[in-house]
């Protein structure tokens, strides 16, 4: 009895590694098709972003209405494969990916204000011109002025790096908490700015009626609300044509405000099985010519997954 009980305890063991291994391996072989995967996502978004500055190259113009603007919604990823008569061709190998899902989006990230404004032209300095257009933004939102001034001498200081106790230069709105900001106060304005390698403007065919507000001090809230309706219906090509819409001399400044987008953000999400991963992507365009800047994996806030 005694053998049959260590034989059993022995068999059971190595049944319980042989169950562990596969587990591992399969979630390591799911990570790694899911990253793969991703990759091509990343590229197909690419090639929309590059269609789209074909399309528009004789009248630059970006807007909501563009196919780039429309996000994907959760979708098999065997309807991307290639299919005759309607049917996706799948074979025995490829079975897998019936079970996976794949959702994203493009987002203009000169639709917002760029935190980057705020360390002036050379990036070494502060002014006041600079941090209105942000004061004006936080006054919208409820939030106090002085973490306007608070974030502009953080990233002042992390620009410059001189000292051994600078605070790393963030490279998302998220990584702001490094500069010591409240995570509920990055948390309420991270819709609202970015942080982009360079000086940007704003795109006021795709910025929120906030960001319109606090980027012109020209417009009152209710003008900016009425530009958002207008350029839904039609948007403008150039500032002058949505300065005259308004009725408003002189509410764009070139240097302030455009109709064009140079950067984007590319975000999916794949669900494979019981697994879930999230990437995103700063994409730079110029021209016809899509350059991927950095990318990372995490969870950027799509609605939580329906399953089925």
């Amino acid at each position: 009895m005694l053998t049959v009980v260590l034989v059993a305890t022995l068999a059971s063991a190595a049944l319980w590694q042989q169950w562990r291994d596969v587990e591992v391996e399969s979630a390591e072989r799911n990570r790694v098709q899911a990253n793969w995967l991703l990759l091509g996502a990343q590229d197909w978004s690419r090639v929309v972003l590059q269609e789209d500055s074909r399309a528009n190259r004789n009248d630059p113009i970006d807007h909501l209405g563009e196919p780039w603007a429309v996000p994907l919604q959760e979708a098999r990823l065997s309807t991307f494969l290639a299919a005759k008569n309607n049917v996706s061709q799948i074979d025995d190998g490829q079975a897998e990916v019936q079970d996976a899902f794949l959702s994203g989006e493009i987002v203009d990230l000169q639709a917002r204000l760029n935190l980057r404004n705020l360390l002036g032209s050379t990036g070494q300095t502060v002014t006041e011109e600079d941090l209105k257009p942000f004061i004006r933004l936080f006054a919208r939102l409820g939030l106090p002025s002085s973490s306007v001034q608070q974030i502009a001498t953080a990233l002042l200081q992390a620009a410059r790096g001189k000292a051994q106790d600078a605070p790393l230069m963030p490279r998302t709105v998220r990584q702001l908490v490094w500069l010591g900001l409240d995570p509920r106060l990055v948390a309420r304005i991270e819709p609202y700015v970015t942080l982009l390698p360079e000086r940007t403007a704003v795109n006021i065919n795709t910025a929120s009626a906030e960001v319109l507000y606090a980027s012109s001090p020209k417009l009152d809230w209710s003008s900016a609300g009425q530009l958002v309706q207008l350029r839904d219906a039609t948007p403008f090509k150039t500032l002058q044509a949505a300065a005259k819409a308004l009725g408003i001399a002189d509410a764009f400044e070139g240097g302030s405000h455009s109709v064009t987008t140079e950067y984007f953000e590319a975000r999916g999400r794949l669900r494979l099985g019981d697994n879930v991963l999230s990437q995103r992507s700063l994409l730079q365009r110029k021209d016809m010519n899509v350059t991927t800047l950095w990318q990372e994996q995490a969870d950027w806030g799509m609605p939580a997954v329906v399953r089925p």
